[in-house]
């Protein structure tokens, strides 16, 4: 016997709509799929570029939670939740930041992260008690939507506000209007799906791309970065020395021997053999410019730089 839904919700999103250019798709050929869903994919980019504006305050305010101790919290469901969950995992071995600096809340928890779970990204209450568990005032909290309407994220992200946290909400809906308690809507419009509702195809792919500039960005104007090179990685085995002397080759035109004894004064961290190397100052004094600097590499270079002239 065929169950009945206890709710039915009608959607209306772009996302949800059929789309003209791929009505045909089932009849086409294994390289007519393909290139039918590589054209829709092409929006994408130009889609997300139009959001920028949105995207760069979302990361100001990220910024200014984190260098105040808080934290980034990120709260979405199915897709959403999943492109969050692997955001915030791969921050900690690119740029070396603490565990606890991204936190990615997922409807339904860690089952849902390999299978659905039932009702849960309908329960904005449970949205609500995780914040309720985990977001302090002055933190950030980015929820991911693309419907623009989950329940389990709009209920967190009311409830994030209600606690003195800064809010953003990435939707693919961008006829909807801004939900209570959200500071800004990054609202992408990427249209209709290849497939109608798949939203894991180009409203997920809008998402992966906005979570990465995002949060890339964020890194890099936290000093997570020296010109486009991962210097805030420890070198705790031998492929990540060996990494960390091929950028600070990069960096500073210095030989392979220099760099390694560099790294190895240094105590492996990076920055702190960057700046040596770059500066002449000793490993003590380049490691000191770099704290009184929150960690900026050009900061610290400039205040040595300063104090030397």
């Amino acid at each position: 016997m065929m169950t009945v839904p206890r709710q039915v919700v009608h959607v209306d999103s772009p996302t949800e709509q059929r789309n003209p250019r791929t009505t045909d798709i089932d009849l086409m050929s294994t390289m007519g799929i393909l290139g039918a869903i590589n054209a829709e994919d092409r929006r994408v980019p130009e889609a997300v570029a139009a959001v920028l504006p949105q995207v760069a305050r979302a990361v100001d305010f990220a910024v200014e939670a984190l260098r105040s101790g808080n934290r980034v919290h990120y709260f979405g469901a199915g897709t959403s939740g999943r492109l969050a969950t692997l955001d915030a995992a791969e921050l900690v071995p690119t740029f070396n930041v603490p565990s606890d600096w991204f936190i990615a809340h997922h409807a339904g928890g860690a089952r849902a992260l390999r299978q659905a779970v039932e009702d849960a990204e309908d329960n904005a209450k449970a949205g609500a008690a995780e914040v309720a568990e985990s977001v302090a005032p002055g933190d950030f909290v980015l929820g991911l939507t693309a419907s623009g309407r989950t329940p389990y994220v709009l209920g967190a992200l009311a409830a994030a506000s209600r606690r003195g946290a800064r809010t953003a909400l990435v939707s693919g809906n961008p006829a909807a209007v801004t939900p209570p308690g959200v500071d800004v809507l990054i609202a992408v419009d990427t249209g209709p799906e290849a497939i109608a509702g798949s939203t894991r195809m180009k409203a997920g792919t809008a998402q992966k791309i906005i979570l990465t500039a995002f949060s890339t960005a964020t890194m890099i104007k936290l000093g997570r970065t020296y010109s486009n090179l991962m210097v805030s990685m420890r070198a705790t085995n031998a492929k990540l020395r060996g990494r960390t002397i091929r950028i600070l080759r990069e960096a500073t035109g210095m030989s392979m021997a220099d760099c390694s004894d560099a790294l190895t004064e240094a105590d492996g961290d990076l920055k702190v053999a960057l700046v040596h190397l770059l500066s002449g100052e000793d490993v003590a004094n380049a490691a000191k410019a770099l704290a009184a600097n929150d960690g900026h590499v050009r900061k610290a270079l400039d205040s040595l730089r300063v104090r030397a002239s």
